[in-house]
């Protein structure tokens, strides 16, 4: 995540901090000092948020160290005003895995809420939890509270949130994924406007959980669409393959011509039959600019270029390019360049197989128009 600052490295996850974290105690430290109490208060009340995010911190390694059990890489954890978010490379297809990697999170703030509960009572002994004793009492109960209220709150069917996540889990055991994901986004997404209404009269904290929400539930959904589209489907299928390619020993000139000539955007450099690198867009923009028409295409190409093969999963290949954050691929059948996959095919063929869907489904699935 941009704008973030590494703290540690633990169990090979980076633990991050955004940038903003810092405003969320200083409008603490603002509010109690408002209300008139000493350093002291004050002191006390940013010890607890610190103390409730090392909460947050254990509930994200939970999710973590769960997905890790299913062989999937969590690249970092990132603190935020709003929360913690562990990201993820991917979430599990099997449904069973997915629902214990969800409900891992909260039950981390259980055990937790648990763990004070006994420490409170040996500390204060056992008391009967009025609510002054819970909300404003001592250090240790007012932390449980706030434990059990995060399980609660992330146990709301609020999709990409942990209980959002339960849902989408148990209705993929029975319906498709992509479709399972839509109910799932669309309940996120009426809660995003829940807690949007409730953030104006209330605590605006809320409004910020609600458009992470309304984001997550969407961005999310388009990305489960995706994957039904790409499932079963090789990368050739998807690829350019009337493409051009360009000698090392070329000059930029011409490949400017043929920038503006076709609707390619990046060049394979090719000599003979063997693959040297590949220029693109934003490199010949560079060396242009440097260096201007008569650089030698030799000079200014990439080759550290990443390649595919054109049986492999266009699934695996999308997840890829997202994770990489490329925009274009050199796709190879054997040893032979067979094209290129961009993001910009990528989406052409997204749109492709959306239409048909559409007009699958119009036609009851058989290709002709349901009667009359």
């Amino acid at each position: 995540m941009k704008w973030s600052l590494p703290l540690a490295r633990i169990k090979g996850i980076d633990l991050k901090v955004h940038v903003t974290f810092p405003l969320l105690l200083i409008w603490v430290a603002i509010q109690d000092s408002l209300t008139g109490v000493g350093p002291a208060q004050v002191f006390e009340s940013i010890a607890f948020i610190l103390a409730l995010f090392v909460c947050v911190i254990f509930h994200e390694f939970g999710h973590a160290l769960t997905a890790a059990r299913y062989g999937i890489r969590t690249s970092d954890v990132t603190l935020l005003p709003i929360g913690g978010v562990a990201r993820l490379e991917r979430m599990p297809e099997d449904p069973k895995q997915e629902f214990m990697v969800a409900i891992a999170g909260p039950l981390v703030n259980v055990v937790i809420a648990g763990v004070l509960f006994l420490l409170a009572a040996v500390s204060i002994g056992l008391r009967v939890p009025t609510a002054e004793r819970i909300f404003a009492g001592h250090f240790l109960t007012r932390l449980m509270t706030v434990n059990v209220a995060l399980v609660v709150f992330n146990m709301l069917p609020a999709f990409p949130m942990d209980g959002g996540r339960i849902v989408r889990s148990l209705l993929a055991l029975k319906l498709e994924y992509s479709r399972a994901t839509a109910i799932a986004g669309s309940l996120g997404q009426a809660m995003a406007l829940i807690f949007g209404f409730l953030g104006f009269f209330g605590n605006p904290f809320l409004i910020l959980i609600a458009v992470f929400v309304w984001m997550g539930a969407t961005q999310e959904t388009h990305m489960a669409q995706m994957r039904a589209y790409f499932s079963g489907t090789p990368v050739r299928e998807a690829t350019v393959t009337d493409f051009r390619t360009v000698g090392p020993n070329e000059h930029l000139r011409e490949v400017v011509q043929l920038l503006l000539t076709s609707t390619q955007e990046d060049f394979p450099v090719v000599e003979g039959d063997k693959v040297l690198g590949l220029i693109t867009r934003d490199r010949l923009s560079s060396a242009l600019q440097e260096h201007g028409e008569e650089y030698p295409v030799r000079a200014a190409m990439r080759t550290d270029y990443r390649m595919l093969d054109a049986s492999e999963s266009l699934q695996n290949a999308f997840m890829q390019m997202q994770q990489e954050q490329a925009q274009t691929y050199l796709v190879f059948s054997g040893d032979r360049l067979y094209g290129l996959l961009t993001t910009r095919n990528l989406g052409e063929f997204i749109s492709v197989r959306s239409a048909l869907s559409k007009q699958k489904r119009a036609t009851g699935g058989d290709g002709e128009a349901p009667a009359r």
